[in-house]
């Protein structure tokens, strides 16, 4: 059993004999506290409190905040009205409900006997707002956090200013990594480009307490961005460090430069990218949160032939709102109208990059659109006069050394890859010069070895290897917009300490590209389960 799921044990049962020594200071048996549900109604009767809050105690999510609640009357019981004493016994209940059980000077007082303290207003604001801070530190870290889509990844699936909720418990919450850091902040402080928000001096082991459901292929997943350990800081939002990279050494090879040379267009653009820009690398839960659906499980083999998935062997059911890419030509001198675009579900998003995208290539009289098969429909009957050919979908048949793994060993690209497995805990793999490329980064990065090729020789941790075996599981992950989601096809494998958690439930969707009296709101799309 792992070292931190018995802490976790330990911390729970001496809470609960501290609880047993408080109700025995109160007069009531000490074992009432170990009976599920009526430790929680002899609680309340000593804190004077109205037994409906039971209902409360005993739901999910909520019942984190009214313990927390129930602890912070405690120690008014006990004398105990400090903003410092309540801070520490919420966050280390294991401590300070023993500590104020066995305190032999510590005495209980009922509340109907307890001297009427009176506070100032900014005090009672204070001792609020610090409670609802951490109570919701607590809940946002282990149980359920929001979520805003900010991309066109997942349409129309999930669309750009979905608010939603991710549970964190349904594939088991994780421990944070970095403790210490500023509340409702990811990895930036507010209002500033690069300072850290949390501090990394201190960092935890990955551990993930046991899971409600295991993650299943075609699951909405969030999970920390594997490529987001070494981080550009000019321009965070639109690139990361190994995609510079993948386009720099391609600009050489279509430059015309020996292919044979890769490896070495891969050096020089490392140098030119460190030498040009500043970096900075984040631990695991600080990196980039993404959305996307769980493709592959462990074990599975992923392959990709002209844009249908398989997974070992099958055809995977395609989500009923995926897209693609159509090239679109238009007759000369004609331009679609953005307002109808909109009105069929186009985002600005998609037609602003896809067009550029085009037009760069020298079509002037085209343009690319992602579509769902329903919206092609509506497409073409609004659009008819408008086109010049009918739609084509875009298929990728060339290599694309932005897909994963990046070499040509694997000439792959978005609508055609792999076969591929997806690795699993305790699987051995054959390694050597060919196949490394898969593993490099899952190896050294993700396990923490160190990995040296020399030749046609590999070297973990400084001895020869020809085998591997993985310590975690590992996860394909792809976004519905197929043409426009930058997923695993890639950057690779998700680790399963990069997991967050599973999207469940949309509670509000605004329409960026729209005001609040031109339909900004989305009212049918408010109040729907992700699937």
């Amino acid at each position: 059993m792992d070292i931190v799921f018995i802490i976790t044990l330990l911390s729970f049962l001496v809470f609960l004999i501290g609880l047993m020594a408080v109700f025995t200071k109160a007069g009531k048996p000490g074992w009432y506290a170990f009976i599920p549900g009526y430790n929680i109604y002899v609680w309340l009767k000593l804190i004077k409190k109205p037994l409906w809050w039971i209902v409360f105690a005993l739901m999910p999510f909520i019942n984190v905040f009214m313990v927390m609640l129930m602890i912070v009357e405690t120690l008014k019981a006990f004398g105990k009205n400090s903003v410092g004493a309540q801070l520490l016994s919420i966050m280390v209940p294991f401590v300070y409900m023993p500590y104020m059980g066995f305190k032999k000077d510590l005495v209980y007082t009922h509340p109907d006997d307890q001297k009427k303290i009176k506070k100032s207003a900014p005090r009672e604001w204070f001792e609020a707002i610090i409670f609802a801070v951490v109570a919701a530190t607590v809940i946002r870290m282990f149980f359920i956090e929001a979520y805003t889509i900010p991309t066109s990844s997942m349409e129309k699936s999930l669309l750009v200013g979905d608010f939603l909720f991710v549970s964190k418990i349904s594939y088991g919450s994780r421990t944070p990594i970095t403790p210490l850091s500023f509340p409702f902040t990811h990895h930036t402080m507010p209002r500033t480009q690069n300072t850290k928000s949390y501090l990394d001096w201190i960092q935890l082991p990955y551990y993930r307490y046991p899971a409600l459901e295991e993650i299943d292929n075609g699951e909405v997943v969030v999970f920390n961005f594997p490529g987001g350990d070494t981080v550009m800081l000019r321009d965070q939002a639109t690139t990361y460090y190994g995609e510079v990279i993948w386009q720099a050494a391609q600009m050489a090879y279509l430059n015309g430069d020996s292919v044979s040379n890769y490896t070495k267009y891969m050096q020089q653009a490392r140098y030119k990218v460190l030498s040009t820009t500043d970096i900075t690398v984040r631990p695991v839960d600080k990196r980039e949160n993404y959305i996307k659906r769980c493709i592959g499980i462990p074990g599975d083999i992923i392959e990709i032939k002209e844009r249908q998935v398989f997974v070992n062997g099958i055809a995977m059911e395609n989500p009923p709102q995926m897209q693609y890419n159509y090239l679109i030509k238009l007759k000369p001198q004609t331009i679609l109208p953005k307002k109808q675009l909109f009105d069929i579900g186009i985002s600005h998003d998609d037609y602003k990059t896809s067009a550029q995208i085009v037009m760069n290539m020298g079509l002037s009289s085209s343009m690319v659109l992602p579509l769902t098969f329903d919206m092609l429909r509506e497409f073409k009957t609004k659009f008819e006069s408008y086109l010049a050919a009918p739609p084509e979908v875009l298929n990728d048949t060339s290599w694309d050394v932005r897909i994963f793994p990046h070499s040509l060993n694997y000439p792959w690209n978005k609508d055609n890859f792999g076969p591929l497995e997806v690795p699993k805990a305790g699987q051995t793999v054959e390694i050597n010069a060919k196949n490394i490329v898969l593993y490099n980064r899952i190896i050294r990065i993700y396990e923490g070895n160190t990995l040296q090729i020399q030749g046609d020789q590999i070297f973990i941790n400084g001895k020869p290897a020809t085998t591997y075996t993985f310590k975690m599981n590992y996860y394909w992950m792809m976004g519905d917009n197929r043409h426009n989601s930058a997923d695993s096809r890639f950057w690779g494998f998700v680790p399963e300490d990069h997991i967050v958690g599973k999207a469940v439930f949309v509670w509000l969707s605004l329409d960026k590209d729209r005001s609040l009296t031109a339909g900004k709101i989305r009212w049918n799309k408010l109040f729907r389960v992700v699937r």
